[in-house]
This record gives structure tokens, sequence and C-alpha cells, in this order.
């Protein structure tokens, strides 16, 4: 039986923390910013962590060893 294997591209993009939840980049961030609110930018910094339903399709479908954590 081969191994499972983390997707390359999801790693990159997901951490999962130590209690098991997901972080990710806000979304949203990569063009058009003249269109969006400053509230909006400002409130999109940095990761944030993804729904507990988002959380789970991401790591049995992307992460099943844990994200190289």
């Amino acid at each position: 039986m081969p191994k499972m294997k983390t997707k390359s591209s999801a790693k990159k993009r997901f951490k999962v923390t130590g209690t098991g939840k997901v972080l990710a980049q806000a979304s949203g961030k990569r063009h058009g910013m003249i269109k969006r609110t400053n509230k909006f930018i400002r409130n999109a910094r940095g990761t944030m962590t993804l729904p507990e339903a988002d959380a789970r399709k991401v790591i049995k479908n992307f992460l099943p060893n844990g994200g190289g954590i």
C-alpha cells in the first residue's frame, strides 16, 4: 500500500496548530486594493483560523499527515 502524501500546495497555504486548528491567510488581498475598504484591508492582515467544517476538509483531503509538523 503506498503512503499517503501531503499536497505540496496545501502545506504552503495552511498550518495546523498543536490543538488541531487550521490557520490560513486572509483571502481577497492579492490585487484590487483600491476598491476595498480600509477596514477590510486592516482586518484581513495576518492569518485567521478556518471554520471547523473547512478545517476538517483541509486536513482530510490535503494534509493527511498533519501538514508537516
